[in-house]
């Protein structure tokens, strides 16, 4: 049975872009800058799909 792991997704948005972090959910986790990408619908429907192939398994809330 695959185990389940928590990671944070974290957001900075603006008119033109969004910037993305992701920080794994254990205390003193690493946080990793992810990127820049286009506040287009297309572009974040890419993104979750990229976070969504990591190794880890979770969900979006």
């Amino acid at each position: 049975m695959k185990e389940n792991s928590v990671i944070f997704i974290g957001l900075d948005t603006s008119k033109l872009k969004i910037s993305v972090a992701v920080a794994d959910g254990e205390r003193n986790g690493e946080v990793r800058f992810f990127g820049d990408i286009s506040s287009e619908p297309a572009s974040v429907a890419a993104m979750v799909n990229k976070l969504s192939k990591l190794e880890r398994s979770f969900t979006l809330l």
